[in-house]
């Protein structure tokens, strides 16, 4: 719970990018904290929750993707797809959308599991 408590604590010091924010749209941020603030009504240990929940489902995706069967896959990234787009990971769910549709693609697969790194390490970042 630890690692909670800590995202929720550096989430609230992070200025949050406004939805027009030319970093925002460069997807420079691996999650809109704007976005996540929004869908918990501001509520900073609902945030640190939320976000312990979606670092938990993208490293099980992320271990178990690759080896998964295709209906497996679909699955997996339907699931992440939906999680990242409720906590403002746009680019992932994106990706986990084309996986879904596409789950043979080698190379949609790697992008994936690159994004879900680049989150996870963005938690981790909000979490020390």
């Amino acid at each position: 719970m630890k690692m909670v408590e800590g995202a929720a604590a550096i989430a609230a010091e992070h200025e949050p990018l406004a939805a027009n924010d030319s970093s925002a749209a460069s997807g420079e941020r691996p999650i809109d904290l704007h976005y996540l603030a929004g869908q918990t009504m501001g509520d900073r240990e609902l945030q640190g929750e939320v976000l312990g929940l979606f670092r938990q489902q993208a490293r099980t995706v992320a271990e178990g993707i690759e080896r998964a069967s295709e209906d497996d896959r679909k699955q997996l990234a339907h699931g992440l797809r939906g999680s990242a787009a409720g906590i403002g990971a746009a680019a992932i769910a994106r990706c986990a959308a084309e996986v879904e549709h596409d789950p043979t693609s080698r190379e949609k697969i790697a992008h994936l599991l690159r994004l879900i790194d680049e989150a996870l390490a963005f938690i981790d970042e909000l979490a020390s």
